[in-house]
């Protein structure tokens, strides 16, 4: 493979500069009344997706109501929404108080109308 002159093969390097991808990523977890709460925070993408993927993937084993608290998500990408329709096969999930960026990403591909979305955690609960 050729590269440019200064360019590097490495995701978190372009011409030789650093490249900050994403936030720091962090996932709180918590019980709401019948609901098993994952709370998001930061920036999701393939390289950053795995503490998420395994709250998920470890709630929707143990809990039969998920809600995603996508609240403090800055970014997500295909990663993301992958991971969201994954969890919706398993468990009976609801993503609550998409930002922006979520919620476009969620009504661009159509996923809006295959997961419950809700304003709230609280709404996302009781639904």
């Amino acid at each position: 493979m050729f590269l440019e002159e200064g360019v590097t093969d490495r995701p978190d390097e372009v011409r030789g500069a650093p490249l900050r991808i994403h936030d720091q990523a962090a996932v709180v977890q918590f019980e709401y009344g019948d609901a098993w709460v994952v709370s998001a925070r930061g920036s999701y993408d393939m390289y950053s997706i795995t503490p998420l993927a395994e709250a998920l993937d470890t709630a929707a084993e143990a809990h039969r109501k998920v809600v995603l608290d996508a609240s403090g998500i800055t970014f997500g990408d295909s990663t993301l929404l992958n991971l969201l329709i994954l969890t919706h096969h398993k468990a009976d999930l609801r993503v609550a108080a998409p930002t922006q960026q979520v919620r476009r990403l969620l009504e661009i591909t159509g996923a809006d109308t295959l997961l419950k979305v809700r304003a709230t955690v609280a709404e996302a609960a009781a639904c």
